[in-house]
Formats: C-alpha cells, structure tokens, sequence
C-alpha cells in the first residue's frame, strides 16, 4: 500500500475546460471529465489515510481541534470508516472507481467484506468489476415459507393467540359459536378453547363419538 499522503490539495476544476460538444471535442472532454472523476476517488483515499494517521498520532485533544479548526466534528467519522475498510489498498487502485461506491462499500463493509477480500485479488479494480461483485453479494437466498403462527407479542414480554379470521360462504362456524355465546352466555374464547380441548383428547383417544 502506498504511504498514506500528508495532505491532499484540490486542484480547482475550470469550467471552460468543457467546450460544447462537436465531434472534435467530444472526446477529449471524456477524457477529462472521468479524469476529473478519478481524481477525486483518489483525494477521498488519500484523505482518509491521513485523517486515520492524525487520528492516530495526535493526542485526543490535539485531534479534536484539527477536526475543530477545519469545522469537521461528526464529519470525519465516515472518512475513518473508509481507511479501515480500504487499508490493504492504494488510493492509486481505485481510481477507475467512483466515488459513491467507496462510500458505499465503507459504508456498509461487514456486509461487503466478501466483496472488499475479493478486490485484493484483483490486478486491476474498475468500476464494472466492482459493481458486478456488489450484485452477486446482493443476490437473494430463496425466501423459506413462513410458518404460520396465531401468537403475537405484547409489550411486556409476553403473548398471547390470535386465531385469524374464518371466511365460511355459510357462515356456519360464526353462526354456530354466537348462537352458544348468546345461549351459554361464553365468551368466544372460552368456546373455542374448550371445543380445542375436546378435539385434542379425540385425537389421543381419550374421546370416542358413538
């Protein structure tokens, strides 16, 4: 890896390097303009390094003023993020790499570390090369059926059951349980938790239907 840069410059972008399109200039504004685009995922490689190396040399205090005096606080932290994750690199091998990604890899690095381990393989790292790893990482596992549950949680930890809603075109079921609630005087739930005991002792044969 290359040693991390004391400071980076930003060199000013002049807008009058883009001439209007013909055929002439077409191409060598592209060269410039992904150019232009290269250097700055350098820049942010190399300014994580070195955020990383004050960070790292300087005292808490002293690193707290730096970040203080360049009005950064809260601001470095994704720039550490990135030194982490790209530490094993040079700012050099991503410079066909957009910005965006590098956020986004360092970003999310747990989930893409397979990805980041796999770039150090690479002889060259190119925008299309990333991307195309970034997918594969993402491709979804066949989603497994749910199992049906009737329990549902409360707030203090526990739970209770929630039989969903029975749709009979005869209605026979509701039909049946309000008629024994209005004739019983039960509840619902004392029904159904009783006709639920009866058919499970039918079922271990402790109940036979003559």
């Amino acid at each position: 890896m290359m040693t991390p840069m004391q400071g980076v410059a930003a060199t000013p972008i002049d807008s009058h390097q883009f001439e209007p399109y013909t055929k002439e200039n077409s191409e060598a504004n592209a060269d410039f303009s992904f150019q232009t685009l290269a250097d700055v995922t350098k820049a942010i490689l190399h300014h994580a390094f070195w955020l990383a190396e004050q960070k790292q040399n300087l005292s808490l205090k002293e690193y707290k003023k730096l970040l203080c005096n360049q009005g950064w606080q809260g601001e470095e932290k994704k720039y550490l993020k990135i030194a982490a994750t790209f530490g094993k690199f040079a700012p050099q091998d991503f410079d066909q790499v957009e910005p965006r990604t590098i956020y986004q890899l360092a970003e999310r690095s747990k989930q893409y570390q397979k990805v980041i381990d796999r770039l150090l393989d690479l002889s060259v790292i190119n925008q299309e090369t990333v991307r195309t790893l970034i997918q594969k990482q993402r491709t979804p596992r066949a989603a497994r059926p749910q199992k049906p549950s009737i329990w549902r949680r409360l707030k203090n930890g526990g739970r209770y059951c929630q039989i969903p809603p029975i749709h009979e075109a005869s209605e026979q079921t509701g039909t049946t349980l309000q008629k024994m609630m209005d004739e019983e005087g039960l509840s619902a739930q004392q029904i159904v938790a009783e006709a639920i005991a009866l058919r499970q002792a039918y079922k271990e044969g402790q109940l036979k239907i003559s």
